[in-house]
């Protein structure tokens, strides 16, 4: 595999949901353009890793957290850096689909909207980020004659592909996945699988998943995680074929979890 550079940087990171430590000295790096899986059991710190890397743990006044992390080569933690302008760079993917309760158009202009002087989103303007952003998640074809459809009368896994196209238009470099395909039959997370086989290179792909199929078949690297630290990281064949570490293994074999 050609070495890439590093997209997300952490040192010595730690955190605690009041006196609980869910977090444990994570040291990793994830390479730019890849997608990467993170297993572990339930409880392990898979998903408050994934939500440090946009902050949004920090929602709850009970949440410490102490260490380092640098997303695109910028400490996340400088006073300087913007949430808002963050959260762009970095967008996220939850276990369920939530789209807006508006219409597909208006769901995938909604964070332009928030984030842009409205002089300058002309008609024009927004009928091509929303013509881009649905081509490139695959539902351009499907729904261009019925742009103003509910978005919440959408099949789960168009509205998971919906969800992602809203990120699109506010060219994040990092899409974070929480679980996507967990509410979704085989043919919905096949769908959302080569989807994310699609964004890879232009995007940065990190997702939480307990199934290990899905680990194996979809992701570049994988990321084990026990008891709020990192294990083993390494490429996902090598990690499957041959883990460095006995507890990867004894996971990977279903003797836990």
């Amino acid at each position: 595999m050609i070495d890439l550079p590093y997209s997300i940087v952490t040192r010595d990171l730690n955190l605690w949901y009041g006196g609980f430590q869910a977090l444990v000295n994570v040291n990793v790096n994830l390479r730019q353009g890849l997608i990467t899986s993170f297993i572990g059991p339930s409880g392990c710190g898979k998903t408050t890793l994934l939500r440090c890397f946009n902050r949004v743990n920090e929602r709850y006044d009970y949440v410490t957290t102490k260490g380092e992390i640098t997303v695109l080569g910028k400490n996340i933690y400088d006073q300087d850096v913007s949430l808002l302008e963050l959260r762009k760079s970095v967008g996220m993917v939850f276990q369920r689909p939530n789209p807006l309760p508006i219409s597909v158009y208006e769901n995938v202009v909604f964070g332009l909207r928030v984030h842009s002087e409205r002089a300058a989103l002309t008609r024009a303007t927004l009928d091509e980020v929303v013509e881009k952003a649905l081509t490139e998640v695959g539902l351009w074809k499907d729904f261009k004659d019925r742009l103003h459809k509910k978005a919440i009368t959408l099949q789960l896994e168009e509205q998971q592909k919906l969800c992602i196209a809203r990120l699109l238009p506010l060219k994040p470099e990092i899409i974070l996945m929480d679980e996507p395909c967990s509410a979704l039959d085989v043919e919905g997370t096949r769908a959302i699988e080569e989807l994310m086989f699609a964004l890879k290179g232009r995007y940065t792909i990190l997702i939480v998943t307990h199934n290990m199929a899905q680990a194996r078949r979809a992701s570049d690297e994988c990321m084990f995680m026990l008891l709020g630290k990192v294990i083993e990281h390494g490429r996902t064949e090598e990690l499957f074929l041959a883990p460095a570490s006995s507890l990867t293994a004894e996971y990977i074999e279903g003797r836990y979890g």
